[in-house]
């Protein structure tokens, strides 16, 4: 009876302890409709099945605690096939992938005509939108925690609005101080 009681206690605090760090991802759609009622802005993970540096992102990122702490209360997460195949409705505009070839679902394959709209030109790429959708930049390339925690603060409080030149995001850069555990 003891051993039932310590093994449904060891599973409930190891399933609590799991879903702390998960970042809840949303579709675009879902994520611009609920800008609506609660403005928050958006960060969307680009990714591809092939690429192995998004998947470290996600397994050494988007699962860290500090993370996907910030992410949750600060932000809505998107996670985004910049070769699949699904359809989007961004902005009053259907966005698809045209030339998608379901033989190569797994591979490299044409890109997304939302991945050509963001300026993405590398996988995986952040990109980060306010709360009215429109672009504030994407970033590309695998991110530490520690090193997204920088665009995902500067972004969250508008940093980025007072940085003009690569001499004051250098300055920006230098003085941050990463409070994220990696």
């Amino acid at each position: 009876m003891k051993k039932t009681i310590y093994i449904t206690l060891i599973t409930i605090l190891t399933t609590v302890y799991a879903k702390a760090q998960e970042i809840n991802w949303v579709t675009l759609e879902q994520a611009v409709e609920l800008q609506k009622n609660e403005p928050k802005k958006i960060m969307m993970d680009v990714f591809t099945s092939w690429c192995g540096p998004c998947k470290m992102l996600d397994k050494n990122t988007f699962h860290n605690k500090d993370v996907a702490t910030y992410v949750n209360k600060h932000y809505y997460a998107v996670k985004f096939n910049a070769e699949g195949n699904d359809e989007v409705n961004f902005k009053g505009k259907k966005f698809s992938n045209p030339n998608y070839n379901p033989a190569l679902a797994n591979r490299r394959n044409s890109a997304h005509e939302l991945s050509r709209y963001f300026q993405v030109q590398a996988y995986p790429t952040i990109v980060f939108l306010d709360e009215k959708g429109e672009l504030i930049a994407p970033i590309k390339g695998y991110q530490s925690p520690a090193q997204l925690e920088l665009y995902l603060k500067m972004f969250n409080k508008d940093d980025h609005k007072k940085i003009t030149t690569q001499e004051e995001f250098s300055t920006y850069y230098k003085a941050f101080k990463s409070e994220f555990k990696s």
